[in-house]
């Protein structure tokens, strides 16, 4: 489990490390190395999605690893309170970004191995606390939430 203390609330998140092991690999590898602290949620689209994990206050973006593989066939969908891998529109570029989505998406899933059909790799999803992201759905992007500390499997969020 990993969890966000935001200034709205906790959210909690369990990942599916048997589903996207590479991703949640990736994630925590993120997570242990701090590099989440003082990152915002960016991107806060209602309807849609909240997304962070790439960006200082101030609209500075970080340096991140390699991209890694996107493993959105794993048969997990874009479902309200899942998490996703956000991408460029390159099927394998995902680095550091996240996003959760606040809706159900069905066209961010896996249809095919083709440039329109990889899908975003979810791999984890809200267990407690979506009141929390329904909460930050709805703010300014950059307001909503910014990381305070990252640990192993704790992953704290303060504005």
């Amino acid at each position: 489990m990993v969890t966000f203390h935001t200034n709205h609330g906790d959210i909690v998140i369990k990942t599916f490390d048997d589903k996207a092991p590479e991703t949640v690999k990736n994630f925590l590898d993120y997570c242990r190395e701090g590099f989440y602290n003082n990152t915002i949620f960016h991107r806060v689209i209602n309807g849609f999605m909240i997304q962070g994990g790439g960006f200082e206050p101030g609209m500075k973006q970080k340096a991140t690893k390699e991209p890694i593989k996107n493993e959105a066939n794993n048969g997990l969908k874009n479902t309200r309170g899942t998490l996703a891998m956000a991408r460029t529109q390159a099927p394998h570029s995902a680095t550091a970004q996240f996003f959760i989505n606040v809706v159900d998406n069905d066209f961010l899933n896996f249809s095919g191995e083709s440039l329109q059909g990889w899908g975003y790799c979810v791999f984890a999803e809200v267990v407690d606390g979506m009141d929390v992201v329904d909460k930050s759905k709805v703010l300014q992007p950059v307001v909503a939430v910014c990381t305070r500390t990252c640990q192993k499997k704790t992953l704290s969020l303060k504005a």
